[in-house]
C-alpha cells in the first residue's frame, strides 16, 4: 500500500513560495490503477517525483509498503559519462537484482545494439527513453509509476511498451498522471483530478472526467 497524507510541496521563485501541491491524501493499494488527470502545470509530474521519492515533501508524508518503481522511462538518474550497461548495472546493484541476467532482457527490448556500450550523454532523447524504459521493466516492482511515458518511441515499439506494461504486468498497482482522459479510462479503475493544488478523488473514472471537463479552463 502506498498512503499519502496531507502533502505539500512549495518551490521558491522570485515572487514567494509557490504551492504546487496542497495536502492532498490518497491511498493506493495493491493491485489497484489510479488515474491523475490535470492541465499541464498542475503539478502531476511532481506528484509522481514525490512518490518515487526522486524528490523530497515540504510537509505531508508518503508511506510505502510496496515496492515502488521509478517514473517510467525518466531518465534524470543516469549518469551521462557511463554506458548504457554500466548505468543498468548500477541500477541492478542499487536495487539488489542479479545484472548479469538482466542483460539480455536490456539488450532486446531497448534495441540499441552497440550504443549499449556508449556514454548514455551521447544519446538522443528517444534512445534514452528507450534505455529507461527497458530499465524499467528489468526491475520488477509491485507499483509503477507512469508520466505519460507512452510516447516514447515510433508506433510498433509504443505497442510494444504498451503490451509489456498493460498486458505482461496488470496485475500490478499502477499510477498513471496524464492530462489524456481516454488513457486514464481505458488503464485506471479510478481517478482523480489536480486542481489548482488540490486533488479530488473518485471512485467512478466518469465523474472524474465530468469534473475535469468542468474545470479544465481554470486549471
Amino acid at each position: 500500500m502506498i498512503r499519502i497524507t496531507e502533502l505539500v510541496k512549495r518551490y521558491p521563485t522570485r515572487h514567494g513560495k509557490v504551492t504546487v501541491l496542497d495536502h492532498v491524501n490518497l491511498t493506493i493499494k495493491k493491485g489497484e490503477k489510479i488515474g491523475i488527470l490535470g492541465r499541464n502545470g498542475s503539478g502531476k509530474s511532481t506528484m509522481i517525483r514525490l512518490i518515487s521519492g526522486a524528490e523530497q515533501p515540504t510537509a505531508g508524508t508518503i508511506r510505502r509498503t510496496m515496492s515502488v518503481s521509478w517514473p517510467l522511462a525518466y531518465s534524470g538518474a543516469f549518469q551521462g559519462s557511463l554506458t548504457g550497461m554500466d548505468n543498468l548495472r548500477f541500477i541492478c546493484r542499487v536495487y539488489g537484482v542479479d545484472f548479469e541476467n538482466r542483460i539480455p532482457y536490456v539488450q532486446d527490448f531497448s534495441e540499441l545494439g552497440k550504443y549499449l556500450k556508449e556514454p548514455v550523454k551521447t544519446y538522443s532523447s528517444g534512445m534514452m527513453s528507450r534505455l529507461a524504459f527497458a530499465i524499467s521493466m528489468a526491475v520488477e516492482f509491485d507499483c509503477f509509476l507512469i508520466d505519460e511515458i507512452m510516447a516514447v518511441g515510433d508506433s510498433r515499439f509504443h505497442d510494444k511498451c504498451n503490451y509489456e506494461l498493460f498486458e505482461k504486468r496488470k496485475d500490478r498497482a499502477m499510477i498513471i498522471v496524464s492530462h489524456d482522459s481516454n488513457f486514464i479510462m481505458k488503464h485506471c479503475n479510478h481517478a482523480a483530478v489536480l486542481v489548482a493544488g488540490k486533488l479530488h478523488s473518485f471512485e467512478r473514472i466518469d465523474e472524474a472526467m465530468t469534473f475535469y471537463n468542468e474545470h479544465s479552463a481554470t486549471v
